[in-house]
């Protein structure tokens, strides 16, 4: 397999020694509508995830959310990720094609790929490629893209609402849910302090936007809720550690964390969330950072079960 196939994640910097996350480039649509090449269709889409990965957790989430377990397949990688890519084995074996590695999935797509191997991705089984490999794409397929296939019990992008979402989708990502690693993988310490700095101030303002509302946007939680979530139920357990994101603990903040367990308890998808696999991954997954392979102990203040009191 080419070398092109490595995935440059980890060693990706702008003009200095700051991280910059590369883009992704497979970003076509599915729609109910025959608007797009690609149609709404049960059976015909299968997504590809890892647990431990925020971005690939959300759309997990999403497709639980809106029912489309029997729709669209779902499977998993191992947690535990190299340069070869993402990989399958015994634990997590590849049903479709008795794949080893998700690098395969971006080779059949286009066999001169050259950019990351990431997940989510979103594959099409009847034209056999990637449709979409960008998480924030693909969790917004699951609300627009599959019509009447799709649940209405959880109205993740109301229409009403859609420019105030993606408004706040935009800063949870820049300064939150992408910032993370800008600090813990920054080379530059006023680059990290600055990131740092704008993380907590954000986490502070959402602490307090929801002393008042039990989810940003309301008594219901929407698509920036789950954005939100996957952050935040690893920050504790990696983040302030791993990535030295270590001013405040989300426990320390009586809003953000009972609004985390209320997120976790409240709506069917606690088995997305694999503390196990998630730690595994990071700690295991950057030897840059953490050479000697130690797993970090799981906070016992993280306990997920604890009642929210948020009801």
């Amino acid at each position: 397999m080419p070398d092109h196939k490595i995935d440059a994640l980890l060693t990706t910097f702008g003009t200095g020694d700051a991280f910059e996350r590369p883009r992704s480039t497979l970003r076509e649509w599915i729609s109910s509508d025959g608007s797009t090449a690609f149609p709404a269709e049960a059976g015909r889409y299968h997504l590809y995830v890892s647990w431990a990965c925020p971005w690939a957790h959300r759309t997990a989430i999403g497709r639980t959310l809106k029912g489309l377990q029997d729709v669209i397949g779902l499977t998993v990688v191992d947690p535990v990720r190299d340069e070869r890519s993402w990989a399958f084995n015994e634990r997590y074996p590849d049903p479709l094609h008795g794949w080893e590695f998700l690098s395969q999935a971006y080779l059949a797509t286009d066999p001169g790929y050259d950019g990351r191997l990431s997940v989510p991705v979103l594959w099409d089984t009847q034209d056999g490629r990637i449709v979409n490999n960008e998480s924030a794409d693909i969790l917004r397929m699951m609300s627009t893209g599959f019509g009447d296939l799709a649940s209405d019990a959880h109205d993740l992008v109301p229409a009403d609402r859609v420019a105030e979402i993606d408004a706040l989708n935009t800063r949870i990502y820049e300064e939150l849910n992408n910032a993370v690693y800008r600090a813990g993988l920054s080379h530059d310490q006023a680059d990290y302090d600055r990131t740092i700095d704008t993380m907590f101030a954000l986490l502070d303002e959402l602490d307090a936007r929801l002393a008042d509302s039990r989810y940003l946007f309301g008594d219901a939680p929407v698509e920036t809720d789950w954005r939100l979530f996957v952050t935040l139920v690893r920050f504790d357990p990696v983040y302030a550690i791993h990535f030295k994101c270590s001013r405040k603990r989300i426990t320390d903040l009586p809003n953000l964390w009972g609004y985390v367990r209320d997120l976790y308890q409240g709506y069917g998808i606690e088995d997305t969330v694999r503390l196990d696999e998630i730690r595994d991954h990071y700690y295991l997954t950057h030897p840059s950072i953490n050479p000697g392979g130690l797993v970090a102990a799981l906070p016992a203040t993280v306990d997920l079960a604890a009642p929210h009191g948020r009801g």
